[in-house]
């Protein structure tokens, strides 16, 4: 098992930082949208919106990660070659994906602290980021509303471009970066 890139296919850690990414944050969006099933008030619609703080602030340590090991990895190639503007494309979505992950739990975090409220982390509280200030706050929740529906979007050109390029183009965009798609014939799983 190859746990770093090579220039034909992500590595073990990079393929579960990328899929454990989406994970928690379908986890993030399903917290906040289960909420409104339930009664204002009620314990389980707190809970859901604590689990919300604490999976949204967890996306923020796994993007640091991501971060830390895509700037010092290889990124594999795809083949055969886009032409540059599908490049140039795919660049900025995902400069906006991980503009998305770092700025939401931070608006997040910004927004409870402005609004003096406890930042939940696994049990702990973290530290507020500035004094309670109420238009701070609802300039904070409004932006991070926007952005979540936007994420929304985002989350799904990036999934419909990987079918598209997998489907259509057939090249090996998506299997790049699935355990047994792997080129060289041998299995991560």
């Amino acid at each position: 098992m190859n746990w770093r890139n090579t220039k034909h296919h992500y590595g073990a850690l990079s393929m579960a930082l990328h899929w454990a990414m989406l994970l928690l944050i379908a986890a993030v969006y399903a917290s906040i949208e289960l909420r409104g099933f339930f009664p204002k008030g009620s314990g389980l619609r707190q809970d859901m919106k604590t689990w919300h703080f604490t999976l949204g602030l967890s996306v923020l340590v796994l993007v640091m990660l991501r971060l830390a090991v895509a700037l010092t990895s290889t990124v594999p190639r795809i083949q055969p070659e886009p032409a540059r503007w599908q490049h140039r494309l795919a660049r900025l979505a995902h400069f906006a994906l991980y503009g998305l992950m770092l700025g939401m739990p931070l608006l997040g975090w910004l927004a409870l602290s402005a609004q003096g409220k406890s930042i939940p982390f696994f049990g702990m509280q973290l530290p507020q980021l500035v004094a309670e200030n109420r238009s701070l706050a609802d300039w904070a929740e409004d932006i991070h509303e926007a952005f979540g529906s936007v994420g929304y979007a985002l989350i799904g050109v990036h999934a419909a471009a990987a079918l598209f390029h997998h489907y259509l183009i057939r090249d090996n965009t998506l299997r790049r970066m699935l355990p047994w798609g792997r080129t060289d014939g041998t299995r991560l799983l």
